[in-house]
């Protein structure tokens, strides 16, 4: 008998985004749905990717900003990167997704789980089933989860 998961229940129906909506789009649909990231799909429902907070900071900052240890030689005002880059409302969200496998099929293990969230630098884990999104575990409702098994354990 295999152990019980602490993340079985902690998956979560989600908005999808598609790779030709906008950034402008794509953070207004982030925003409204409370997740951090939202799954990128195609027009048969499979994942292409994640984008949220961190792909949209990078969208929305020049390519190097990302790469530097430091920029403190960089203008410090967010409006003038904003102006700067305000063309990047109209890009396809296809542009700047993060797409690195980092989902789970339904048999996912809490140990896969922990792996992606160690390893990869995402806030959700889309669950997919037959390459199809059936929902996402966000990290911190992971988080959540096994701390609580932490502190109840043997304490």
């Amino acid at each position: 008998m295999s152990p019980q998961r602490i993340s079985g229940d902690l998956v979560r129906e989600a908005p999808f985004l598609r790779e030709h909506d906008t950034v402008e789009d794509a953070v207004r649909a982030v925003r409204a749905s409370g997740f951090p990231a939202l799954p990128v799909v195609d027009s048969k429902s499979e994942l292409r990717g994640l984008f949220g907070e961190r792909e949209f900071m990078a969208a929305l900052f020049p390519g190097y900003v990302g790469q530097l240890g430091y920029a403190g030689f960089v203008g410090r005002g967010l409006d003038d990167a904003i102006e700067r880059r305000v063309a990047c409302r109209a890009e396809p969200v296809g542009k700047h997704m993060n797409t690195d496998h980092v989902e789970v099929g339904l048999d996912f293990s809490d140990t896969e789980i922990v792996e992606i969230f160690l390893h990869h630098r995402v806030l959700v884990i889309p669950v997919v089933d037959a390459g199809r999104v059936d929902g996402v575990i966000t990290r911190a409702d992971f988080f959540a989860r096994l701390a609580d098994r932490f502190l109840d354990a043997n304490g």
